[in-house]
């Protein structure tokens, strides 16, 4: 019997359809959330992701401005810009796009920014608050992952987990919410030995490594729950060029319970997550009452 195929892209329209309201709530009340989306350099994956979220925001209301600097921009000067924003009482949220030019310290961009307008999670801050339950914002592919699950299995109490790849953007903060959501975690990479049978366990898995078809049929549980987070471009034998996944897709719906396409999978819940992230600081921020449906502002 063939996987359900988890539609990332309709629910996230779902999300944003209610976020909107929420924001035009919001805007009644005189409060129109801004993000503020920082770009370094002419990257153009950077520049067509940046587009995407910039339309994102403006669909549900919130006003986005956008800071386009030179690739050549000096860090204390992406600094200065950031400590600008921080102090700006319109703004409610910083984003900004990585990969940054080598001559940018990455962890002193991150540590520079508000943790209250930090809509992407990173900053030790609350990475700290997350792990020690004491609340933090969530990074949006995580947050956005842990939604399509729960949409499958509204309780994964004593469930067998898997996150193949550790990174702090992806990785390591997925295994987090799944423990506390009462999972039983494994976390393994690439290099990982005797991954295959690692995963063969799992009744959750969740794959964010950069490698296409990683994960092949044979090495998933008959039923589980199979959350790809790669993004790859791969380039056909005719030359054409398109997205696939860290997971043999083909091949793993046909055993898998349920999955998630490349694209229209983990993708667009990505964006969706950082609107309702940023809704969420302007929330908080300026001490309103919070306005958003238990689904949408879980943590």
């Amino acid at each position: 019997m063939a996987a359900e195929v988890i539609d990332g892209a309709a629910f996230a329209r779902d999300l944003t359809r209610e976020l909107t309201a929420k924001v035009a709530d919001l805007a009644s009340q005189g409060t129109v959330p801004q993000l503020a989306v920082i770009l370094v350099g002419e990257d153009p994956a950077s520049q067509t992701y940046v587009r995407s979220k910039i339309r994102a925001a403006r669909s549900v209301g919130i006003r986005s401005v956008e800071h386009r600097l030179d690739a050549a921009i000096a860090q204390d000067d992406l600094l200065a810009l950031i400590v600008r924003l921080n102090s700006d009482a319109e703004t409610d949220g910083i984003l900004i796009q990585l990969p940054l030019p080598p001559q940018i310290d990455v962890t002193k961009v991150i540590r520079a920014i508000d943790p209250a307008k930090d809509v992407d999670g990173f900053h030790p801050n609350n990475v700290g608050q997350r792990v020690t339950g004491a609340g933090g914002i969530v990074p949006c592919t995580p947050k956005g992952v842990m939604l399509l699950i729960r949409s499958v299995v509204a309780n994964v109490e004593g469930l067998d987990a898997l996150v193949i790849g550790a990174s702090n953007i992806v990785g390591k903060p997925m295994a987090d919410l799944l423990l506390t959501a009462g999972c039983t975690v494994t976390t393994a990479h690439i290099k990982s030995v005797g991954l295959p049978g690692i995963c063969r366990r799992a009744d959750i898995v969740v794959v964010a490594v950069g490698k296409a078809g990683l994960v092949r049929a044979d090495w998933i549980k008959p039923g589980a729950i199979v959350i790809d987070v790669g993004i790859n471009r791969v380039i056909s034998p005719c030359g054409q060029s398109r997205l696939v996944g860290d997971v043999a897709f083909q091949e793993a719906v046909g055993v898998a319970g349920a999955i998630t396409p490349v694209p229209g999978g983990v993708g667009p819940m990505t964006i969706a997550c950082l609107m309702i992230n940023t809704v969420h600081a302007a929330i908080e921020r300026r001490g309103l009452k919070p306005v958003l449906s238990a689904v949408i502002s879980a943590r």
